[in-house]
Protein backbone atom coordinates (compact mmCIF):
# COMPACT_ATOMS: atom_id res chain seq x y z
CA UNK A 1 0.00 0.00 0.00
CA UNK A 2 1.20 3.41 -0.90
CA UNK A 3 -1.30 5.52 0.35
CA UNK A 4 -4.71 5.58 2.47
CA UNK A 5 -7.45 7.63 3.64
CA UNK A 6 -9.29 6.61 6.71
CA UNK A 7 -12.22 8.63 7.15
CA UNK A 8 -11.62 11.38 5.45
CA UNK A 9 -13.81 14.22 4.62
CA UNK A 10 -13.12 17.99 3.73
CA UNK A 11 -15.33 20.99 3.16
CA UNK A 12 -14.57 24.58 2.73
CA UNK A 13 -17.29 26.78 4.14
CA UNK A 14 -20.81 25.07 3.41
CA UNK A 15 -19.19 23.46 0.36
CA UNK A 16 -18.65 19.61 0.29
CA UNK A 17 -15.95 18.28 -1.07
CA UNK A 18 -15.15 14.62 0.04
CA UNK A 19 -17.23 12.57 2.74
CA UNK A 20 -16.17 9.76 4.44
CA UNK A 21 -14.04 8.43 2.16
CA UNK A 22 -11.98 5.26 3.00
CA UNK A 23 -9.19 4.07 0.36
CA UNK A 24 -6.41 2.31 -0.14
CA UNK A 25 -3.85 3.03 -2.56
CA UNK A 26 -1.81 0.06 -4.35
CA UNK A 27 1.24 -0.08 -5.92
CA UNK A 28 1.32 0.54 -9.60
CA UNK A 29 -0.97 2.43 -11.90
CA UNK A 30 -4.22 3.47 -10.18
CA UNK A 31 -7.11 5.51 -12.19
CA UNK A 32 -8.84 8.26 -9.81
CA UNK A 33 -12.51 8.74 -12.02
CA UNK A 34 -15.48 10.99 -11.98
CA UNK A 35 -17.34 13.52 -13.44
CA UNK A 36 -16.00 17.36 -13.32
CA UNK A 37 -16.94 18.51 -9.25
CA UNK A 38 -16.58 14.34 -8.09
CA UNK A 39 -14.13 15.81 -5.89
CA UNK A 40 -11.23 14.34 -7.37
CA UNK A 41 -8.46 17.49 -7.00
CA UNK A 42 -9.58 17.50 -3.77
CA UNK A 43 -8.82 14.19 -3.45
CA UNK A 44 -5.24 14.62 -5.03
CA UNK A 45 -4.18 17.92 -2.77
CA UNK A 46 -5.20 16.01 0.10
CA UNK A 47 -2.79 13.64 -0.94
CA UNK A 48 -0.07 15.78 -1.63
CA UNK A 49 -0.03 17.53 1.53
CA UNK A 50 -1.39 21.04 -0.18
CA UNK A 51 -4.35 20.71 2.09
CA UNK A 52 -5.47 19.44 5.76
CA UNK A 53 -8.60 17.03 5.84
CA UNK A 54 -11.36 18.56 7.86
CA UNK A 55 -11.83 14.97 9.76
CA UNK A 56 -9.73 11.99 9.31
CA UNK A 57 -6.56 10.74 8.36
CA UNK A 58 -4.42 11.00 5.25
CA UNK A 59 -0.96 8.83 4.58
CA UNK A 60 0.92 8.92 2.13
CA UNK A 61 4.41 6.25 1.86
CA UNK A 62 3.38 5.87 5.21
CA UNK A 63 3.82 9.43 6.64
CA UNK A 64 1.70 12.45 6.73
CA UNK A 65 1.76 14.39 3.68
CA UNK A 66 0.95 17.66 5.03
CA UNK A 67 3.20 17.47 7.59
CA UNK A 68 5.75 15.85 6.73
CA UNK A 69 8.33 18.46 4.02
CA UNK A 70 10.66 15.45 3.20
CA UNK A 71 8.20 13.70 1.65
CA UNK A 72 7.93 16.17 -1.44
CA UNK A 73 11.33 14.45 -2.60
CA UNK A 74 10.01 11.33 -3.27
CA UNK A 75 6.66 12.43 -4.91
CA UNK A 76 5.92 13.85 -8.38
CA UNK A 77 2.87 16.22 -8.63
CA UNK A 78 1.25 17.29 -12.01
CA UNK A 79 -1.71 19.52 -11.27
CA UNK A 80 -3.83 20.81 -13.78
CA UNK A 81 -4.01 24.46 -13.99
CA UNK A 82 -1.03 25.93 -15.40
CA UNK A 83 1.74 27.82 -12.83
CA UNK A 84 4.80 28.62 -14.81
CA UNK A 85 6.88 31.36 -15.03
CA UNK A 86 5.83 32.10 -18.62
CA UNK A 87 9.67 34.01 -19.77
CA UNK A 88 11.08 30.37 -18.71
CA UNK A 89 11.59 27.97 -21.19
CA UNK A 90 10.49 24.58 -20.93
CA UNK A 91 14.52 22.83 -20.41
CA UNK A 92 14.97 25.72 -17.94
CA UNK A 93 11.76 25.26 -15.90
CA UNK A 94 12.21 21.80 -15.60
CA UNK A 95 15.68 22.06 -14.27
CA UNK A 96 15.03 24.84 -11.66
CA UNK A 97 12.00 22.41 -9.98
CA UNK A 98 14.66 19.20 -10.63
CA UNK A 99 16.85 21.37 -8.57
CA UNK A 100 14.06 22.51 -5.80
CA UNK A 101 13.77 19.01 -5.23
CA UNK A 102 17.14 18.48 -3.46
CA UNK A 103 19.11 17.37 -7.14
CA UNK A 104 22.76 18.81 -7.79
CA UNK A 105 23.06 21.11 -10.87
CA UNK A 106 25.19 19.03 -13.73
CA UNK A 107 22.51 16.08 -12.03
CA UNK A 108 19.31 18.29 -12.56
CA UNK A 109 20.46 19.30 -15.81
CA UNK A 110 21.09 15.55 -16.98
CA UNK A 111 17.76 14.41 -15.31
CA UNK A 112 15.25 17.00 -16.40
CA UNK A 113 16.92 16.39 -20.46
CA UNK A 114 15.91 12.70 -20.39
CA UNK A 115 12.48 13.89 -18.83
CA UNK A 116 11.86 16.02 -21.74
CA UNK A 117 13.09 13.36 -24.17
CA UNK A 118 10.94 11.48 -22.68
CA UNK A 119 7.80 13.10 -22.84
CA UNK A 120 8.86 13.86 -26.61
CA UNK A 121 9.11 17.55 -26.32
CA UNK A 122 13.12 17.88 -27.10
CA UNK A 123 12.42 19.93 -30.24
CA UNK A 124 10.35 22.89 -28.02
CA UNK A 125 12.20 22.40 -24.63
CA UNK A 126 14.54 26.17 -25.48
CA UNK A 127 11.37 27.83 -26.55
CA UNK A 128 9.54 30.25 -23.75
CA UNK A 129 6.80 28.52 -22.33
CA UNK A 130 4.58 31.36 -23.22
CA UNK A 131 4.34 30.61 -26.64
CA UNK A 132 3.52 26.65 -25.91
CA UNK A 133 0.39 25.18 -26.72
CA UNK A 134 -2.21 23.27 -24.21
CA UNK A 135 -0.76 20.43 -25.41
CA UNK A 136 2.91 21.45 -24.97
CA UNK A 137 2.49 23.08 -21.51
CA UNK A 138 0.88 19.57 -20.28
CA UNK A 139 3.85 17.37 -21.41
CA UNK A 140 6.25 19.96 -19.77
CA UNK A 141 4.34 19.61 -16.41
CA UNK A 142 4.56 15.86 -16.90
CA UNK A 143 8.26 16.27 -17.26
CA UNK A 144 8.92 18.36 -14.09
CA UNK A 145 6.45 15.66 -12.30
CA UNK A 146 8.97 12.63 -13.01
CA UNK A 147 12.64 14.23 -13.64
CA UNK A 148 13.87 14.11 -9.72
CA UNK A 149 12.97 10.03 -10.08
CA UNK A 150 9.92 9.81 -7.59
CA UNK A 151 8.56 6.81 -6.13
CA UNK A 152 5.30 7.51 -6.43
CA UNK A 153 3.79 10.20 -9.58
CA UNK A 154 0.56 12.25 -9.04
CA UNK A 155 -1.04 12.97 -12.13
CA UNK A 156 -4.26 15.62 -12.60
CA UNK A 157 -6.15 15.28 -15.48
CA UNK A 158 -2.77 15.15 -17.70
CA UNK A 159 -4.58 14.47 -20.96
CA UNK A 160 -6.41 17.44 -21.39
CA UNK A 161 -5.38 19.70 -24.25
CA UNK A 162 -3.54 17.35 -25.80
CA UNK A 163 -4.38 16.25 -29.81
CA UNK A 164 -4.51 12.25 -30.04
CA UNK A 165 -1.26 11.41 -30.49
CA UNK A 166 -0.16 12.96 -27.48
CA UNK A 167 -2.58 11.23 -25.13
CA UNK A 168 -1.56 8.27 -26.87
CA UNK A 169 2.05 8.61 -25.99
CA UNK A 170 1.34 10.24 -22.70
CA UNK A 171 -0.87 6.85 -21.96
CA UNK A 172 2.15 4.55 -22.86
CA UNK A 173 4.41 6.64 -20.82
CA UNK A 174 1.90 5.67 -17.61
CA UNK A 175 2.16 2.51 -18.68
CA UNK A 176 5.51 2.32 -18.75
CA UNK A 177 6.36 3.93 -14.97
CA UNK A 178 4.07 1.47 -13.72
CA UNK A 179 6.04 -1.04 -15.59
CA UNK A 180 9.11 -0.09 -14.41
CA UNK A 181 8.06 0.46 -10.19
CA UNK A 182 6.75 3.55 -9.89
CA UNK A 183 3.23 4.31 -8.37
CA UNK A 184 1.05 6.64 -10.55
CA UNK A 185 -2.20 7.99 -9.45
CA UNK A 186 -3.85 9.52 -12.44
CA UNK A 187 -7.45 11.03 -12.37
CA UNK A 188 -9.88 11.43 -14.95
CA UNK A 189 -13.27 12.36 -16.06
CA UNK A 190 -12.96 10.37 -19.37
CA UNK A 191 -13.09 7.11 -18.59
CA UNK A 192 -11.49 5.14 -21.96
CA UNK A 193 -8.56 6.68 -21.36
CA UNK A 194 -7.82 5.55 -18.55
CA UNK A 195 -8.83 1.68 -19.31
CA UNK A 196 -5.97 2.29 -21.55
CA UNK A 197 -3.56 2.66 -18.76
CA UNK A 198 -4.66 0.51 -15.78
CA UNK A 199 -7.75 -2.08 -14.51
CA UNK A 200 -7.16 -0.66 -11.26
CA UNK A 201 -9.90 2.11 -10.39
CA UNK A 202 -11.05 4.69 -7.53
CA UNK A 203 -14.42 5.59 -8.76
CA UNK A 204 -15.63 9.41 -7.15
CA UNK A 205 -19.12 10.60 -7.40
CA UNK A 206 -20.49 13.11 -5.31
CA UNK A 207 -17.61 13.62 -2.87
CA UNK A 208 -18.24 9.53 -2.43
CA UNK A 209 -15.95 6.92 -3.25
CA UNK A 210 -18.69 4.61 -5.12
CA UNK A 211 -16.32 1.60 -5.57
CA UNK A 212 -12.39 0.43 -5.83
CA UNK A 213 -10.28 -2.31 -7.47
CA UNK A 214 -10.05 -3.99 -10.39
CA UNK A 215 -12.65 -3.13 -13.02
CA UNK A 216 -13.80 -7.16 -13.66
CA UNK A 217 -14.66 -7.36 -9.81
CA UNK A 218 -16.74 -4.19 -9.42
CA UNK A 219 -18.18 -5.46 -11.99
CA UNK A 220 -18.69 -8.64 -10.75
CA UNK A 221 -19.98 -7.18 -7.74
CA UNK A 222 -23.23 -5.48 -9.32
CA UNK A 223 -25.28 -9.29 -9.42
CA UNK A 224 -28.44 -6.80 -10.28
CA UNK A 225 -27.57 -6.04 -12.85
CA UNK A 226 -26.98 -9.09 -16.19
CA UNK A 227 -24.46 -9.10 -18.01
CA UNK A 228 -24.90 -8.10 -21.74
CA UNK A 229 -22.82 -10.02 -24.94
CA UNK A 230 -23.04 -9.18 -27.83
CA UNK A 231 -22.46 -12.11 -30.18
CA UNK A 232 -21.80 -11.80 -34.34
CA UNK A 233 -23.76 -14.59 -36.46
CA UNK A 234 -24.60 -15.44 -39.30
CA UNK A 235 -27.37 -17.38 -38.39
CA UNK A 236 -29.06 -15.24 -35.25
CA UNK A 237 -32.77 -17.04 -34.48
CA UNK A 238 -30.88 -20.41 -34.36
CA UNK A 239 -28.40 -19.03 -31.93
CA UNK A 240 -30.85 -17.04 -30.18
CA UNK A 241 -32.90 -20.42 -29.81
CA UNK A 242 -30.17 -22.42 -28.51
CA UNK A 243 -29.40 -20.00 -25.87
CA UNK A 244 -32.47 -19.45 -24.00
CA UNK A 245 -32.41 -23.91 -23.33
CA UNK A 246 -29.48 -22.35 -21.21
CA UNK A 247 -29.54 -21.96 -17.40
CA UNK A 248 -28.85 -18.48 -16.28
CA UNK A 249 -29.71 -16.69 -19.15
CA UNK A 250 -32.05 -13.86 -18.47
CA UNK A 251 -33.00 -12.31 -21.72
CA UNK A 252 -32.11 -12.87 -25.66
CA UNK A 253 -32.55 -10.12 -28.16
CA UNK A 254 -32.15 -11.08 -31.89
CA UNK A 255 -30.52 -8.38 -34.12
CA UNK A 256 -29.88 -8.46 -38.27
CA UNK A 257 -26.17 -9.97 -37.53
CA UNK A 258 -26.01 -10.72 -33.74
CA UNK A 259 -27.29 -11.86 -30.84
CA UNK A 260 -27.29 -10.15 -27.56
CA UNK A 261 -27.36 -11.97 -24.45
CA UNK A 262 -27.85 -10.82 -20.79
CA UNK A 263 -26.70 -13.50 -18.35
CA UNK A 264 -26.30 -13.82 -14.40
CA UNK A 265 -23.09 -15.76 -14.74
CA UNK A 266 -20.93 -14.76 -17.85
CA UNK A 267 -18.25 -17.42 -17.45
CA UNK A 268 -20.74 -20.45 -17.85
CA UNK A 269 -21.92 -18.76 -20.87
CA UNK A 270 -18.33 -18.31 -22.28
CA UNK A 271 -17.69 -22.22 -21.26
CA UNK A 272 -20.82 -23.85 -23.06
CA UNK A 273 -20.07 -21.56 -26.67
CA UNK A 274 -17.67 -23.91 -28.02
CA UNK A 275 -20.31 -26.44 -27.65
CA UNK A 276 -22.99 -24.76 -29.25
CA UNK A 277 -20.70 -23.45 -32.15
CA UNK A 278 -18.53 -26.89 -32.90
CA UNK A 279 -21.55 -29.61 -32.09
CA UNK A 280 -24.68 -27.75 -33.25
CA UNK A 281 -22.72 -26.03 -35.80
CA UNK A 282 -24.00 -22.38 -34.74
CA UNK A 283 -21.35 -19.94 -36.25
CA UNK A 284 -20.35 -16.96 -34.21
CA UNK A 285 -17.91 -14.78 -35.61
CA UNK A 286 -17.08 -12.66 -32.65
CA UNK A 287 -18.53 -11.51 -28.81
CA UNK A 288 -18.15 -8.45 -27.25
CA UNK A 289 -19.60 -6.83 -24.14
CA UNK A 290 -19.57 -3.38 -23.65
CA UNK A 291 -20.99 -4.10 -20.41
CA UNK A 292 -17.76 -4.99 -19.11
CA UNK A 293 -16.18 -1.41 -19.77
CA UNK A 294 -15.54 1.49 -17.02
CA UNK A 295 -18.18 4.05 -18.85
CA UNK A 296 -20.70 0.80 -17.73
CA UNK A 297 -19.48 0.15 -14.54
CA UNK A 298 -19.77 3.88 -13.28
CA UNK A 299 -23.11 3.87 -15.26
CA UNK A 300 -24.38 1.18 -12.63
CA UNK A 301 -22.37 2.24 -9.66
CA UNK A 302 -24.03 6.21 -10.53
CA UNK A 303 -27.85 4.89 -11.63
Amino acid sequence: MIASFEKVAKWYGAVVGLVDVDVEVAPGVTGLLGPNGAGKSTFLKLLTGQIVPSQGRVRLLGTDPFRDWRLHRRIGFCPEPDAFWEQLTGREFVRYLTRLHGVAGREASRRADEAIARVDLDAEADRPIRGYSKGMRQRIKLAQALAHAPEVIVLDEPLNGMDPVGRKKTTNLIRELGAQGVSVLVSSHILHEVEGMTRQVVLLYQGRVRAQGEIGEIRALLDRYPHKIRLRTGRPRDLARALLALERIVAVRVEEDSVQVETRDPDALFDLLPRLVLDEGLPVESLHSEDLSLDAVFEYLTA
